[in-house]
């Protein structure tokens, strides 16, 4: 059975993480994607050499495409862009706002030409406003619009630790691809997309920022919860750290009287709701604590999974790399077999194959004589 994207090609003028998230999805689904690259190659080749000798953020996001060196200063490579765009589907381009249109390739004038293509562009701060002009980076964004005010303990702000700008705004660009590819299906005509980072962390932060509005700005807790107590982390006896989250006030009163054997504390009206415990949250968290640091980690987990209460090892990627719920994938590379986690989607019945990471320039010649005009 072809997969989903089957029949769909994608050329994508493309580096880092943003862009290339959004084509290796699109690859895994089945669709075409010639990967442009300048001839020096993806700069994220070189971010590190740590799988297989090659860089982990470049085997991640880059697997199942089709690698093309084109040097966009030369008239001979625009013409061969050129040639490939006239039978493209879809165009992404992250390059700097304005970079493509002094290529030669303004959006405008695409969409003009090649009506059903579907054009996305990735950027910091999308095309337009103030900041369009500005550089951007994945933890300068995450600066700017405030995810690293809410990430990290009292003392200080903190990056999260993987880059979520650069990823939701794929993921983003992914899904909205998506959506012209069915809209160009019904009306035959293609789109323009902006796709930006600042919008994607903006609309995550939508909750901190209402609850200011609110009048109630969020605080740092490190791996606590603002709103809801008992919720953050525990040592066992042993020195075990698990982390329980307390959703409602039935769950609160199952882990005070199953967990921590406290009958009277789960019928007490200081206790009894979650805007009360908020209130007590010192209190609330060291009655949890004295009752999980009396029981080593065996007995605590135990105990919790019968109660039917929410908990997690607070674990690292050491402890990530051996979890027995990680699921992984098995991928080609010019250093060697690769193995990683694998895509969240599971689709029923079928078991999906992804193709190799490829080589700079490893498609070239092929590409070249392909669309060779």
């Amino acid at each position: 059975m072809p997969l989903p994207l089957s029949g769909i090609l994608v050329v994508s003028l493309e580096q880092a993480v943003a862009a290339p998230m959004c084509s290796c999805r699109m690859a895994d689904a089945g669709a075409r994607v010639i990967k442009i690259e300048r001839p020096e190659g993806d700069f994220a080749r070189g971010y590190d050499a740590l799988a297989q000798g090659q860089s982990t953020y470049f085997v991640w996001l880059n697997r199942g495409k089709e690698s093309l060196v084109l040097d966009l200063g030369k008239p001979e490579d625009k013409a061969l862009l050129e040639a490939m765009l006239t039978k493209a589907d879809v165009f992404i381009q992250n390059l700097k706002p304005g970079a493509v249109a002094k290529l030669g390739f303004p959006i405008e004038r695409l969409r003009r030409d090649y009506p059903r293509l579907i054009v996305c562009s990735v950027s910091g701060y999308g095309d337009t406003g103030p900041y369009a002009a500005r550089k951007a980076y994945d933890m300068l964004i995450q600066a700017e619009v405030g995810v690293a005010s809410v990430t990290g303990g009292p003392e200080a702000p903190a990056r999260v630790g993987v880059s979520v700008c650069d990823i939701g705004a794929g993921m983003n660009a992914y899904e909205a691809v998506l959506e012209a590819l069915i809209a160009r299906g019904r009306s035959g005509e293609g789109a323009a997309i902006s796709v930006s980072m600042f919008d994607g962390m903006a609309d995550w932060m939508t909750t901190p920022l209402l609850q200011y509005e609110g009048g109630v700005p969020p605080k740092r807790i490190g791996l606590a919860h603002t709103s809801i107590a008992p919720y953050g982390v525990f040592k066992s006896k042993d020195g075990a750290n698990i982390l329980i989250s307390i959703q409602s006030d039935r769950e609160w009163r199952e882990l005070a009287e199953k967990v921590l054997g406290d009958k009277a504390l789960a019928a007490d009206p200081n206790f009894a709701t979650n805007i009360e415990r908020v209130k007590r949250r010192a209190e609330t968290d060291g009655k949890v604590a004295a009752a999980f640091g009396a029981l080593d980690v065996d007995a605590l987990v135990e105990k919790l999974a019968a109660a039917d209460i929410a908990f997690g090892r607070v674990n690292g990627p050491a402890e990530l790399a051996r979890h027995p719920h990680l699921r992984r994938i098995s991928i080609g590379s010019p250093g060697g077999p690769l193995s990683y986690p694998a895509p969240a989607a599971l689709w029923a019945g079928a078991l999906r194959k992804y193709g190799p990471v490829p080589g700079i320039g490893e498609h070239s010649e092929k590409i070249r004589a392909e669309f060779k005009r």
